[in-house]
């Protein structure tokens, strides 16, 4: 029993709380900017890449609604973050909640899928980047060979939709993607944030002129029917509205990253809740106006292609506006890489500070002052993803991870509140909760729970779909990852971590 306690042991909140005074990093981040980085990570692959495919294969106009839900389903987990982030203001985030409240096993557990969530969103993120890239050289007549602008495992059209099949290739342009970011990263978070408001700016005044110009060219006959019927599985219907949901569902992961960035706020009891609920609902609103006009520029049906927004923007007949629609879609999915491996980074740092991971990943540059040999580290781990898969298994996996870090969140609100309810909470769930037996339910946390476990259980059912049509890929590299995870926790982090080490240490005295 006391072996198995080992897993379960809880970092004390106030080691938690004064983690922040030893870290090292520079508070230079205000509201504004926490907002830039969270608009700045979540406007990208979802409205410029993923909407098409979702409208194309699962919901047809009705995406709007997916939109709202996925959005709907990311707000009640942004009202728990942003309690914990104002209680709790930490480098580690969700990890750093989890230790607090659930146990190191549990911590683990969340910050394994956390690195699924961030590494492979990265990857996403690189994959649309060199998408718009490829198209935006397409247009000036330069073309690049597809030995070194496409994935080894890519997606294909199949009778029980996308299956996948692997080539002799390998996606540099978007491992170079990666690469660039993580360098910028390297040099200074104030630069970086300074790069990002500058993207974010292009990209939401892109995507607002396409809103206003496409608007009065709509064809309202493109949104009938707004709910195609159902065509098996997952094909349309109320199920593909909600398989939809769960493509989209990644979009919506900027405001995680602004609770990451908590050691490097001014005042991050007040600026982190801000800056993930200011954030998500400009994101919100800016997702369905777009999916609104997209839909009703050009039939659903014809979306299924890496860069629909620029589709839609031919039907308008502006070729000027075409090229302004890439470049603003290159500048918002390069935000979006940029911010992610920021989040990225800094979750390992937390990790690496509890000597979970190898102590190396949190040293701090001596002249920059971020963790570049972290940041280096999570880049490549996005780039070998970029490199070697496409965008449609990517978009899943993240799901899968974004799931069970949303999951976690809720219960360790939920956990905190009941624990130590005398702690200072500047931000608070709204709506209130009850108490039974000595256990705090809030209504908010409740419904964070149901909504995750309803965006994310279309994309399990999608996968054990795809493998009993013999398309093994997504559930063989979902197993190989769980198992990677297990093994480096019971090779390294069981043995090495910081509060393991001090409970070893007691177990050992009190033997004695």
């Amino acid at each position: 029993m006391a072996k198995a306690g080992r897993l379960f042991i809880r970092k004390p909140l106030e080691d938690v709380r004064t983690d922040g005074e030893r870290h090292g990093l520079v508070r230079t981040l205000g509201p504004v900017q926490l907002v830039m980085i969270g608009i700045g990570c979540i406007i990208g692959a979802g409205v410029y890449v993923m909407t098409g495919t979702a409208a194309s294969n699962y919901a047809g106009p009705a995406v709007v609604i997916s939109f709202g839900l996925a959005g709907i389903a990311c707000g009640f987990t942004a009202l728990c973050y942003a309690e914990l982030s104002s209680t709790l203001p930490v480098a580690g985030a969700s990890y750093s909640y989890a230790y607090a409240a659930l146990g190191e096993v549990y911590a683990w557990i969340l910050a394994w899928m956390l690195s699924l969530e961030f590494g492979l969103a990265g990857s996403a993120l690189a994959v649309g980047v060199a998408g718009y890239l490829l198209s935006l050289l397409g247009d000036f007549g330069i073309t690049l060979p597809a030995a070194i602008s496409t994935p080894l495992v890519q997606a294909v059209p199949g009778a029980h939709g996308a299956h996948f099949i692997v080539a002799s290739s390998v996606n540099l342009v978007a491992v170079a993607a990666v690469a660039l970011f993580a360098a910028v990263l390297v040099r200074g978070v104030s630069h970086s944030a300074r790069l990002n408001a500058a993207m974010v700016m292009v990209k939401v005044g892109v995507l607002i002129a396409f809103v206003i110009i496409g608007a009065p060219h709509v064809h309202s006959a493109n949104w009938h029917p707004f709910l195609p019927p159902s065509q098996g599985g997952f094909a349309f219907g109320w199920l593909g509205i909600l398989r939809a949901a769960s493509i989209l569902f990644f979009a919506y992961l900027g405001f995680e990253a602004v609770a990451t960035a908590a050691l490097e706020a001014k005042r991050p009891q007040r600026d982190i809740p801000i800056g993930i609920l200011g954030s998500l609902l400009v994101a919100t609103l800016v997702y369905i106006a777009v999916a609104l006009v997209l839909t009703g520029l050009v039939p659903y049906s014809k979306l299924n292609v890496p860069d629909p927004v620029a589709v839609a923007v031919d039907v308008i007949g502006w070729p000027a506006l075409t090229l302004l629609i890439k470049l603003g879609a290159l500048a918002g999915l390069s935000s979006v890489l940029m911010i992610n491996t920021f989040a990225h980074s800094r979750v390992w740092f937390a990790m690496s500070d509890d000597v979970l991971l190898p102590r190396f990943i949190c040293a701090v540059h001596p002249r920059f002052r971020t963790p570049y040999l972290g940041t280096i580290v999570v880049a490549g781990i996005a780039a070998v993803g970029a490199a070697f898969l496409p965008i449609a298994i990517l978009g899943d996996l993240v799901s899968i991870g974004t799931g069970v870090v949303f999951l976690t969140v809720a219960v360790s609100t939920m956990w905190l509140r009941s624990a130590r309810p005398e702690l200072p909470r500047p931000f608070r769930v709204p709506f209130g909760g009850i108490w039974v037996r000595g256990v705090w339910i809030g209504v908010v946390p409740t419904l964070s729970i149901a909504l995750t476990l309803l965006m994310v259980g279309p994309v399990f059912g999608d996968i054990a779909y795809k493998a009993s049509h013999g398309d093994w890929i997504p559930a063989v590299i979902l197993l190989c990852y769980i198992v990677a995870g297990a093994v480096l926790y019971a090779a390294y982090g069981l043995k090495n971590s910081r509060l393991g080490q001090a409970w070893n240490s007691a177990a050992v005295a009190a033997e004695a």
